[in-house]
């Protein structure tokens, strides 16, 4: 995949987690870049959520947008 269309889909996806987890820095979007599980450990710190929970939050968002 193009590197800048792969970037442009990024900044898509961030926008996405930010209005459906509104509690997530953009320095923690910064640190998630993508990536399902630095997503989860987001959520389990930012939320208090127990690893399943993550998880499956994790799970449904990118499902969502697939």
């Amino acid at each position: 995949m193009d590197r800048n269309v792969s970037e442009g889909k990024w900044k898509q996806l961030r926008g996405k987690m930010k209005e459906k987890w509104g509690n997530l820095t953009d320095d923690d979007l910064d640190r998630i870049q993508g990536r399902k599980e630095n997503l989860i450990g987001r959520l389990q710190e930012r939320y208090g959520k127990s690893r399943q929970d993550a998880e499956r939050d994790a799970s449904e968002f990118f499902d969502s947008i697939a």
